[in-house]
């Protein structure tokens, strides 16, 4: 599986030490920065970056998954979600990263640095890697509605209200 890896400066030594992790169970990993820890950096170049790249590999067909990291994971989280087709869910236990595969077939995570040590990162990593999206009609309905929303500003049958 291909993961693409983003940061800000208050996740880039947890970064590293997951991005080692996941090298070591055969996952290519895309590392899109930052390459050295400066406190003034601005992530979402960084997670807009890998949320790309999980855009472009799923349009090109290889499997593809994205973690961003940040000192709350809010901003990369908000920052993945800018790039069509990503679907990137803040986790913060076994069950939300389980649930945001499960739930809404989400492509990218986002985790706080500051809120977790790294074995529990490391944990909601792997679960989320290995919880597999069961297709379940609900959820694809669901799912294609945010598709269909992001592509045209509507949802067929359903009201939304326009921004004006």
């Amino acid at each position: 599986m291909r993961i693409h890896v983003a940061t800000d400066h208050a996740g880039l030594d947890f970064s590293q030490q997951l991005q080692e992790h996941l090298r070591s169970l055969g996952h290519e990993v895309i590392d899109h920065g930052p390459a050295e820890y400066d406190a003034l950096d601005d992530y979402p170049s960084f997670c807009i970056n890998a949320a790309l790249g999980v855009a472009r590999d799923e349009r090109d067909g290889t499997a593809a998954l994205g973690v961003v990291f940040g000192g709350s994971g809010n901003g990369e989280q908000m920052a993945a979600n800018k790039v069509a087709g990503i679907r990137a869910a803040l986790v913060w236990n076994d069950s939300t990263a389980t649930l945001a595969r499960e739930h809404n077939n989400a492509n990218v995570i986002s985790i706080g640095a500051r809120q977790h040590p790294v074995e529990d990162a490391i944990r909601f990593i792997e679960l989320f890697i290995q919880t597999p999206f069961p297709g379940d009609e609900r959820h694809v309905r669901r799912i294609s509605q945010l598709g269909e929303y992001e592509r045209t500003g509507a949802i067929a049958g359903k009201h939304v209200d326009q921004l004006n």
